[in-house]
């Protein structure tokens, strides 16, 4: 079997290692486990998490509401590609 080695935060391994069925489970085996929300926030949704604060990247101001529009835009015109990790 083909392996990756990956750095995470020392927050992330915690996370991942507590995230463990058993102690004998593997990382492999939590993150095949794992699954994510379909849907991706929009310009509106990053606005809104910005003007409340909520937003971890650069805070209020950091994107205009024309980069949001396009944001918006380039949501509705390209498709996501299938996500790999919903398929386990």
């Amino acid at each position: 079997m083909a392996t990756k080695t990956i750095s995470l935060t020392v927050e992330a391994y915690e996370k991942l290692r507590n995230a463990r069925r058993t102690p004998g489970e593997s990382f492999s085996q939590v993150v095949l486990r794992a699954s994510w929300d379909d849907e991706a926030a929009t310009g509106t949704d990053l606005l809104r998490l910005m003007e409340q604060g909520e937003w971890p990247i650069g805070g209020a101001g950091s994107l205009t509401t024309d980069e949001l529009d396009a944001i918006d835009r380039t949501k509705k015109t390209q498709t996501v590609p299938e996500d790999k990790w919903r398929t386990r």
